[in-house]
């Protein structure tokens, strides 16, 4: 079965295709580091990492890139209250970020672009939108001439007419800002300095860059002028996605991206999430109350990606209750694969790895030749769980397989303690629980018996660093699965590693 996403650019599900075959270029816009993640920020990073993770169990290669924006008025507003720089704030948000993404069980994107760091992308875009006619300045400022992209609204379906109508109330004309722009939807591409402000030198003088240049320059600086996903929140379709398509496409002539992907909010009993309701929750604030990070992993995939998510108490305690359910069927083989007789290796390494003979339909749905061997028949991806994820990453109908799994392990491991014996031989619950595994791993969900994950695993610091050293030197030939590998594999023995601009911390969990 094809796989089908909701394209927000046309409003309608359509296969997915790939600009060069077999490799997916995917761009999520990023968190803004001023202060602590939230759960707004929680569901859409954990979404995005299971859509990456998917893509790449179905067969593609996937360079995901995440920016993070690092120059903005409230960083610089943190940074006056804290008597602190712009630096320092940044840096310290993004450390936090890695770390409250770590306990969620996050991967690592390829990249991390930061705004600060992309400059020269930056001014040469709108070197070229001004030298296109799309841009002009303004004592200092660079403006964007929005009437000029004649397709500008075609992502977010708003047209200019019916936004000007709608703000002839709330524009202010004393404002010197609206007084500089040649019409009022006209946006900052660049920001003439002012008094205590970090700034760079440019041919308009010094400033800083205006937000939706940013994403625009960092996507074709590490991804190039056509992307196939653009990913981010519901609340950034417009104005912020909307520009970068008019910023982009009228310097390139090319789509910016194949498929708009967007993820619905988070709400907190039924109301929008904000610091003035006192319903504001950060993923540390959480955690730190001790939910478990793979509730939350649950909690977001229990719904669909593109809707609103309530969260509650109830809520959370629904998807606790759940994940002991997946969490039993994870250990099953953990706990009872001894009695059962199976092989050691099949206990310590369950995730199942093509090496055996594949099967009708199998090829087709992962992408890989007809002849690609696969030692385990996984009826239910080819008859449940990928069809249910392929129709617009129908997540929560690939969970109903897992608990379906998880349910019938924990029933025969209650008759395995009370009577010595299983009702389903043994070969086929081996291949159920490493099927469970293997599926569950797709969206992040893993459980590791506590008596099997020491502190350590025996690693002295020594180890530790060296195994840190091998994955910089794989990141920096750009093998990023090596990379990803022995991160996980330090995070498997009780080792979180935390990467900034200063290079990578370490602490045992």
């Amino acid at each position: 079965m094809t796989l089908t996403l909701y394209n927000t650019l046309t409003r309608r599900q359509e296969p997915f295709t790939t600009v060069e075959p077999g490799k997916v270029k995917m761009y999520y816009c990023g968190v803004t580091v001023y202060d602590y993640c939230h759960l707004g920020h929680a569901r859409a990073c954990i979404i995005w990492d299971v859509v990456r993770r998917y893509l790449q169990f179905i067969g593609y290669e996937v360079r995901y890139i995440q920016n993070f924006t690092d120059i903005d008025d409230k960083i610089l507003r943190r940074a006056r209250e804290e008597q602190s720089t712009m630096e320092a704030v940044a840096d310290r948000y993004i450390q936090a970020y890695f770390e409250d993404m770590g306990r969620l069980g996050i991967k690592e994107a390829d990249e991390y672009p930061r705004a600060t760091h992309t400059m020269n992308g930056i001014q040469r875009l709108i070197h070229e939108l001004e030298h296109k006619g799309f841009a002009y300045p303004a004592d200092g400022d660079v403006y964007y001439s929005v009437r000029h992209f004649g397709e500008y609204g075609k992502l977010s379906g708003r047209k200019l007419d019916d936004l000007q109508a709608g703000a002839s109330d709330r524009v202010n004309v004393e404002d010197p800002e609206y007084q500089k722009k040649k019409d009022p939807f006209d946006f900052a591409l660049w920001k003439a300095a002012k008094p205590g402000e970090p700034a760079w030198e440019s041919p308009w003088g010094a400033g800083r860059p205006g937000w939706h240049i940013e994403c625009s320059a960092m996507v074709r600086d590490r991804l190039g002028d056509t992307i196939d996903i653009h990913a981010g929140g519901a609340d950034l379709i417009f104005p912020h996605h909307e520009n970068e398509i008019a910023q982009s496409e009228a310097v390139t002539g090319k789509p910016l991206a194949t498929y708009w992907l967007h993820n619905g909010m988070v709400k907190v009993d039924g109301e929008k999430m904000s610091k003035s309701l006192g319903n504001f929750i950060t993923i540390r604030e959480l955690l730190d109350r001790g939910v478990d990070p793979m509730a939350v992993r649950l909690f977001v995939l229990m719904a669909q990606y593109r809707k609103p998510i309530d969260f509650t108490d109830d809520a959370i305690a629904a998807a606790t209750n759940g994940w002991h359910t997946l969490r039993e069927g994870l250990l099953f083989g953990y706990q009872y694969g001894e009695k059962l007789g199976w092989p050691l290796d099949k206990v310590s390494n369950p995730i199942l790895r093509p090496s055996g003979q594949i099967f009708d339909g199998q090829a087709e749905l992962l992408g890989w030749p007809q002849d690609t061997p696969y030692d385990t028949r996984f009826d239910n991806i080819t008859n449940l769980f990928c069809p249910s994820i392929n129709k617009d990453f129908n997540f929560p109908g690939g969970l109903a397989v897992l608990f379906e799994m998880a349910k019938e392990l924990r029933h025969e491991g209650n008759i395995l303690t009370h009577e010595g014996r299983t009702e389903i031989p043994s070969d086929e619950l081996l291949k159920t629980w490493q099927t469970l595994v293997t599926l569950a791993d797709v969206l992040g969900l893993t459980a590791q018996p506590e008596a099997e994950n020491p502190v350590n695993d025996g690693l002295s610091d020594g180890e530790i660093e060296d195994l840190i050293q091998k994955r910089q030197e794989a990141r920096k030939a750009k093998n990023f699965s090596e990379g990803d590998r022995i991160r996980d594999e330090l995070l498997a023995k009780g080792v979180t590693l935390i990467d900034s601009r200063e290079g990578t911390r370490w602490h045992r969990n």
